[in-house]
């Protein structure tokens, strides 16, 4: 009897540690026409590991949602709520790299058919699990434009496992160090005033010309246009960016601008002020 009860105890602890070694899920919302579940686990980023959790939208044929500026056809940007979390210190929200998306209202910048934005969790004691608590926002859009909403919460234990989901999905994400052969890069850039009429002008050197696209981000809410492409050839892209187009450059001048650029091997992104 008492050989049967620690057979019993072992049998659950390990089930215990086996189930902390896992990632972990939420179930899946159920929305127009699309589901959201909330992930987490951990990945390991510029060789350390870190703890990670995702929002994963997926979506049916020919619907799409929108990176963290919709585009020029406007749209929702995703907007994360953690607020009812527990032990949860800090998050930041990481995009991995978004395509530019034409339809007849335009063009706008995000993702189709499935994505999940990582967040990078720090916690108040790592000795402890994370309840994570999350809400999002974000936009839908095929023939019409819809908001949604999605809420979940999926506990995190101090050992929680490795998510291939994550490390997925990480690797698609823009860093400020392009590696070498791989990922598109900024050459130059200039700000062109010659005509009259200001412009960015952008050379990024790129593996795959035929696929490469740039983005510009300013802060706040700052709109900046798509860029254009005005040049692409043996290794490089050229990009001009119209700042008499619903935009004041003084409005811009002085501010860090987040140049994405993203290709058909790679993506990377750097920081330039216009002075």
């Amino acid at each position: 009897m008492i050989k049967q009860s620690f057979a019993l105890l072992l049998l659950s602890t390990t089930m215990a540690w086996g189930d902390a070694a896992a990632p972990v899920a939420s179930d899946w919302v159920q929305g127009y026409d699309t589901k959201t579940r909330l992930i987490a686990g951990r990945a390991v980023v510029d060789g350390q590991q870190k703890l990670y959790a995702g929002v994963e939208v997926a979506m049916p044929k020919g619907w799409k949602t929108y990176w963290r500026v919709p585009g020029d056809a406007g749209g929702v940007p995703p907007e994360f709520d953690w607020k009812g979390s527990q032990n949860l210190a800090a998050t930041q929200v990481l995009y991995p790299a978004p395509h530019r998306l034409h339809d007849k209202a335009g063009d706008a910048v995000g993702y189709k058919d499935n994505v999940i934005f990582p967040i990078l969790l720090t916690p108040k004691d790592k000795t402890k699990p994370i309840v994570l608590h999350g809400k999002v926002d974000y936009g839908l859009c095929k023939d019409i434009c819809i908001p949604a909403q999605a809420e979940f919460q999926v506990s995190i234990p101090p050992g929680v496992g490795i998510s291939s989901e994550l490390a997925d999905t990480l690797a698609d994400v823009p860093q400020q160090h392009p590696r070498a052969g791989i990922d598109p890069k900024l050459a130059a850039w200039h700000l062109d005033k010659s005509s009259g009429k200001p412009k960015l002008v952008l050379n990024v050197e790129t593996a795959s010309p035929d696929t490469a696209d740039v983005f510009v981000v300013a802060p706040g809410d700052t709109y900046v246009p798509l860029p254009k492409r005005v040049e692409g050839g043996a290794g490089k892209a050229a990009f001009e960016v119209d700042l008499t187009n619903g935009v004041d450059i003084k409005d811009l001048e002085g501010k860090p601008l987040t140049v994405t650029m993203v290709d058909g091997k790679g993506q990377s992104e750097t920081t330039i002020t216009l002075e």
